[in-house]
Parts: C-alpha cells; sequence; structure tokens
C-alpha cells in the first residue's frame, strides 16, 4: 500500500541539489520555497510537468473555494488510505496550520466512528472513500456533498481528490524521501499496516 513496505530512497530519481532545484524552479515560474520540498527536487527534472503540478497546488492551496479543513481531512484520508508517508507527514502540519484539530486528523484513520465530524465532514470523507475505491462518487454521497457545497466546491472536491490520490500514487513510484530529520506518520508513528490498528 503506498510507499510500503519499500523505503522511499530518491535513488531511482536522484533529488536535485537545493540551489539547482531553485534555479528550474524560478526559470519555470514556481516558488523557490517549493523547490526546496523533495517532491520538487524530484519532479523539477522535468520543469514543464513540474510548473502544472505546481499550478494545481497553488490553485486548490491558495485560491480554492473549498474549506480547508475539509481540503485537509480529505488529504489526510488519501495519505492513510493509500499508506502514503509523505503526503500524511507533510500534510499533518499544514493541516494543523489551518486550524485543524489533531484529534480530527487521527480520526480519519476510522473517521466513520469519530463522533466529532459533522454532516458535511462525513460527505466529503465518504466521496473520498468512493473515489478511491470505485473511481467516483455515488449519487447518494454526491446529494449528501450538495446540501453543503455549492457547485464551485463540488467541483473543487472532485479535483482536489483527484490532485492529491495523484501525489499518493507517484510519491511511491518516484521514490521521494521525507525531509531530513523529518519523523514518518505523525504523531504517533503508527501505519496503516499496522497491525494494532483497530477497524
Amino acid at each position: 500500500m503506498g510507499e510500503h513496505p519499500r523505503h522511499a530512497t530518491g535513488d531511482r530519481i536522484p533529488l536535485l541539489d537545493v540551489e539547482e532545484a531553485r534555479r528550474r524552479a524560478l526559470d519555470a515560474g514556481i516558488p523557490g520555497y517549493m523547490a526546496d520540498l523533495n517532491i520538487f527536487r524530484t519532479l523539477l527534472h522535468n520543469p514543464g510537468v513540474a510548473a502544472a503540478v505546481n499550478g494545481m497546488l497553488h490553485q486548490l492551496l491558495w485560491k480554492g473555494t473549498l474549506e480547508a479543513r475539509l481540503r485537509e481531512l480529505l488529504i489526510m484520508r488519501i495519505a492513510w488510505s493509500t499508506g502514503s508517508v509523505y503526503e500524511w507527514t507533510q500534510h499533518w502540519s499544514v493541516a494543523l496550520t489551518v486550524g485543524v484539530d489533531e484529534a480530527d486528523l487521527l480520526a480519519v484513520r476510522d473517521w466513520p466512528d469519530h463522533e466529532g465530524f459533522g454532516d458535511v465532514e462525513r460527505a466529503v470523507l465518504a466521496a473520498t472513500d468512493e473515489s478511491l475505491a470505485d473511481g467516483r462518487i455515488s449519487d447518494r454521497t454526491w446529494a449528501a456533498c450538495a446540501e453543503h457545497l455549492d457547485e464551485a466546491a463540488l467541483v473543487e472536491l472532485v479535483v482536489a481528490i483527484g490532485n492529491w490520490t495523484l501525489f499518493a500514487r507517484l510519491l511511491p513510484s518516484l521514490e521521494v524521501p521525507l525531509e531530513d530529520g523529518v519523523e514518518p506518520w505523525p504523531p504517533d508513528g503508527r501505519t496503516p499496516d499496522d497491525p494494532t490498528e483497530e477497524t
């Protein structure tokens, strides 16, 4: 599942030196701070692809209409469901920064049992699960989402699920490693493959 059991090493596509990554990022119109991330130190071997990926991220993260809390919950659910340690680890801190409670982040592991989620969170997480399992959101779940989200947010919801599913798939194949000194699977190191996981 995801990057398991193989450890992401960066051996398939060697990480660009940070200064070279920043130079390529500047030429491609990508902010320099993005070039410091291992994902972009990998993607910038193809600056055009890196720029396209950055454009989607820029729109969804900074100009989106979907509430940041919902976006981060669906990202964390994708990361957990696919075993994407890089995605989980990166967005753990992002989600906390935008005000998502740690208990809610941990609850995406088994969200149907979490009493802290309301109807809109449950609808979005169900849409995420259905997209991962079936490639399509069911009519019932779509209707539940549409009770809380307008058309612009519904479109963004589908695109956001697709975008971070893309990341969950490309990270293991490119073997993108975590940044130096970063501990995996915050806050407790528990992984989706952990036999102690409660289901």
